[in-house]
């Protein structure tokens, strides 16, 4: 690195990577480093103009030189403006592709990600990399750079003329260097600490700001503006203070740095004028050498200061770079079907989450044969949901295995593995996009608007889509707030209807429909169960009666498995739910 910068090995590391990205740019980032040293050769060039405007011009009064050097100096203003111009524009041209590939990467990764990363990570902190981060990024991308390259080549131009002009004064002033190396050394370890800090409190502000924002409603009717209050005024306080403390360091290393400079600039002027000095020195290169050392500040000052972008894009690239390392989710399978006739069994599975002492689920062993319907129940925490979710591979089993028509899940590619199911949850995911989108979403977005309308009709959402202000085009909203709980779950039966799969997942399908609503569905739920195999699970036991066989379970184990009616003469753990929930409803 240059004056005025100092990198931590590890730190350096996040920094090259981000250079690297730039580099890719190269002829746009040579046009900009040309642009800025032409800017630093105009600081010089005007520094070495004050010796011939004194000398000759106000001294000797040579008639050439006044008539050249106005047009000189011209000359030398054009040339900084056009190459000042240069250096921005392709300099931030390179920063902003670079955002843009860093967030672009980001965004990628961030759906490769396995499912434990997302039961970890908070919308928050993840939305904070996105914005807060990347920015910092971007300023270390292009005004620190700009700053670094630019105002180094201008030091060692004027370094270099001040040698030019005197080597003994020069040596004098560069007495200072060694004090300002270890100031700024100090104040760059404490710069790149601070930055860390800001960052998870940037996180921690985004998270309360978002859940607040989600649990509105909890937050009204429970009273809980008060707590909310407090615990953002904290989290807010602590993100001032962090800001505070990095504010008080630039503020007191840059006047230091200055001292330390104006102590060589005095001991050069007592060196200058003393009486065996001043025959020696004509005014011309006084002039010039005062001018070189007011044009030395601002440089210096601006590369001891860039020390604060400069330490907070490292942390930031240290931030993204830590995301975009992260392991994918595991694909290396190599087996693709076009279809796949729905056979599953779960043999000897063990699940474990990741950092629990305990397994989720133990011992499970269950054969599914295709076109079978298949209810597993229990209570909450048994181990239901998590059981379905090692199906797709959102989890992989810890122990055991789980083959789809005789072959082992993660033989299959991971993408043709899951196009062969089709998913209806409890928590209806809809985007800030059409109803016609939502239902011919991903992989389906090719669907033609008859088959979008025959699988809204299918599942009983026909009806309510025509009676919107823009029918299918209407947009829902962000989660589809722009619908009722119903309305959501009828336009997800519609998608998984349409995707046509052979194997069908149900996590509490028609948990949000009123009771006519649910028999509308349940019967076109039954009519699509008949050519699938289907997994469901269901909290109201009356939706899976008539299932071929019901799984029950209980903290991760199997603990009875049959018909509807032969676990009911069984008199055991289902009997027990079912009599437990029809004497609640009575």
């Amino acid at each position: 690195m240059s004056i005025g910068t100092s990198v931590h090995p590890e730190a350096g590391q996040y920094y090259r990577r981000l250079l690297a990205l730039a580099l890719v740019h190269w002829k746009m980032f040579a046009i900009s480093i040309i642009g800025m040293i032409l800017v630093a050769g105009t600081d010089t060039a005007i520094a070495a103009y004050m010796k011939p405007l004194m000398d000759d011009g106000f001294v000797d009064r040579d008639p050439e030189t006044i008539r050249l050097l106005p047009l000189v100096l011209i000359a030398i203003f054009v040339v900084r403006v056009f190459a000042m111009f240069i250096s921005m524009y392709c300099i931030s041209w390179v920063g902003r592709k670079v955002i843009m590939v860093l967030r672009q990467r980001m965004f990628s990764k961030l759906l490769l990600l396995p499912k434990d990363f997302y039961d970890s990570a908070t919308s928050g902190e993840i939305i904070s990399k996105f914005t807060f981060d990347v920015e910092q990024v971007a300023n270390a991308a292009t005004k620190a750079i700009t700053i670094v390259i630019r105002d180094t080549f201008t030091v060692i131009g004027i370094l270099t003329w001040m040698f030019y002009l005197s080597v003994s004064l020069t040596l004098v002033l560069l007495t200072t260097a060694p004090l300002i190396a270890i100031l700024i050394s100090f104040v760059t370890k404490k710069f790149r600490k601070l930055s860390k800090r800001i960052q998870s409190s940037i996180g921690d502000v985004s998270r309360i700001v978002e859940e607040s924002i989600k649990a509105q409603i909890v937050v009204k009717v429970f009273g809980g503006r008060v707590y909310e209050e407090s615990q953002f005024e904290k989290i807010n306080d602590q993100n001032r203070r962090q800001n505070m403390r990095m504010i008080a360091t630039q503020a007191l290393s840059t006047p230091t740095i200055r001292l330390i400079v104006g102590i060589g600039l005095a001991a050069i002027i007592f060196l200058v004028t003393r009486d065996d000095a001043m025959s020696i020195v004509t005014p011309g290169t006084f002039a010039s050498y005062m001018v070189s050392l007011t044009f030395l500040f601002g440089p210096v000052k601006r590369l001891a200061d860039v020390n604060v972008d400069l330490q907070r894009g490292i942390a930031a690239a240290e931030s993204v770079f830590k995301l975009t390392d992260l392991v994918d989710e595991r694909d290396d399978g190599d087996y693709a079907t076009e279809r796949v006739r729905g056979d599953i069994v779960f043999s000897h599975v063990h699940f474990r989450y990741h950092g629990a002492k305990d397994d989720a689920l133990t011992n499970i062993n269950i054969g599914i044969h295709a076109g079978e319907t298949v209810a597993f129940v229990g209570r909450s925490g048994s181990g239901k949901s998590t059981l379905l979710n090692l199906l797709p591979r959102l989890y992989d089993v810890s122990a055991g295995t789980i083959t789809l028509d005789g072959r082992d899940i993660r033989d299959y590619k991971l993408d043709n593995l899951r196009s062969h199911l089709a998913f209806v949850g409890q928590d209806v995911v809809l985007f800030n996009d059409t109803v016609a989108h939502n239902i011919a979403y991903g992989s389906m977005r090719d669907a033609s608007m008859e088959q979008i309308k025959r699988a809204a009709e299918s599942a009983y959402a026909d009806n309510f889509i025509n009676e919107l202000k823009q029918g299918y085009q209407t947009i829902v909203g962000e989660r589809g707030l722009m619908l009722s709980g119903g309305q959501r779950q009828r336009i997800a039966i519609a998608r998984a209807l349409l995707a046509n799969a052979p194997i069908l997942i149900l996590d509490e399908a028609t948990s949000a429909l009123d009771t006519e609503s649910e028999r509308f569905i349940q019967t076109s739920l039954d009519e699509l169960m008949k050519l699938r195999t289907t997994l469901v699970i269901a909290h109201r036991l009356s939706t899976i009666e008539n299932a071929d066989r019901i799984v029950v379970l209980d903290d991760g184990k199997i603990v009875e498995s049959g018909t509807h009616q032969q676990l009911l003469d069984n008199n055991g753990h289902y009997a027990a739910l079912y009599q437990l929930q029809f004497a609640s409803q009575d």
